[in-house]
């Protein structure tokens, strides 16, 4: 399987989304929630690359379909954080 095209825009919006998620971690955590267990972060990072590869090499999704869906996903990662952290929109994550 090649590797996969990216998208300069897409990725652009991807890691604007996770560092405002990384932010709103940061926040999160000095406000007292436990830290999650690293082992755990790379089991899943490694479990859902595993599967866009497989669902990639099968020709059920694209790259682009995968890289649209993780990035919309990682935005509303960014807004559930702005939600439980109680927010105002006018407060920048990223």
């Amino acid at each position: 399987m090649s590797d996969p095209i990216i998208d300069p825009s897409m990725q652009l919006r991807y890691i604007k989304a996770a560092h405002a998620m990384q932010t709103a971690v940061k926040i999160d955590q000095e406000r007292g929630s436990p830290k999650h267990l690293r082992v755990g972060i790379n089991s899943a990072l490694c479990d859902q690359a595993a599967l866009a590869r497989l669902l990639v090499a099968k020709g059920i999704i694209t790259w682009a379909e995968y890289q649209q869906a993780i990035t919309e996903e990682m935005e509303r990662e960014v807004e559930r954080y702005r939600n439980r952290l109680n927010l105002p929109s006018n407060v920048s994550l990223g």
